[in-house]
């Protein structure tokens, strides 16, 4: 009798379902396979829809509908979460359609899945705040929307990218505060002290910055630094929050 690894049967699992994944869906001609991926898409039935324009994609790879494939399924992949799919899509297609008409669409998705990739669903359930997290996908997010601006100033997707890059901001300098306040709860003084100085440099004008004064100033007293607790003092009087 065989025995498998665990890694084997996972293996086999993925090879089965992706098998099985173009063996349902019928050899019709390309055009009305696509028509029918467009009703799922407008439905919302976004697995129907990936899986006709997967076989769309892999039966028909230079066909006449394959630019608009890989867009739709770019658009698919990020409705049903599957993140990492549809960050290789838009790298594919960038590579392939460097000049593409649609490349600040494809930006704006980056970005927008970049940003899902630090969304957890049960802390957004329970409200749970996580901003000491892993703060990667929102740099990569901040830099896809800031790369649409600085090359698609007039586009569509330019103001909401805009919004957006505020928002992230606030992120990544909430993540510096909770790093700030760690260092502080550990009792690494000047490592607080640092980081909070480095979150008021980089994000100025955010709320984080504001309340990293206060850390900044508990670092200093216990360090015996009455000059710079002082001049924290000062500061913080200057920005109330």
């Amino acid at each position: 009798m065989k025995h498998f690894t665990l890694s084997g049967l996972l293996a086999l699992t993925l090879l089965v379902g992706c098998s099985s994944s173009n063996e349902i869906v019928p050899d019709v001609p390309p055009s009305v396979l696509y028509s029918e991926a467009q009703v799922s898409l407008q439905s919302g039935s976004w697995l129907t829809a990936i899986e006709k324009l997967e076989a769309l994609d892999s039966r028909y790879p230079f066909g006449a509908y394959s630019e608009q494939v890989q867009l739709d399924l770019i658009y698919a992949y990020y409705k049903n979460d599957d993140l990492a799919l549809g960050l290789a899509t838009i790298s594919r297609f960038l590579r392939l359609n460097p000049t593409h008409e649609k490349q600040d669409w494809v930006l704006y998705m980056r970005g927008l899945t970049h940003m899902a990739q630090d969304r957890n669903f049960m802390h957004d359930l329970f409200n749970i705040d996580r901003s000491d997290r892993d703060p990667e996908p929102v740099k990569l997010a901040f830099a896809d929307f800031k790369k649409l601006l600085e090359r698609f100033p007039e586009s569509p997707y330019a103001e909401d990218s805009q919004k957006r890059m505020f928002a992230l901001k606030n992120r990544l300098a909430e993540y510096d505060l909770a790093t700030a306040d760690f260092y502080l709860r550990r009792e690494a003084w000047i490592a607080a002290i640092n980081r909070s100085q480095e979150l008021q440099k980089t994000y100025p004008d955010t709320i984080a910055a504001r309340k990293s004064l206060d850390i900044q100033l508990e670092a200093y007293r216990q360090l015996k630094l009455d000059d710079a607790a002082k001049r924290t003092e000062q500061l913080i009087e200057l920005n109330p929050l």
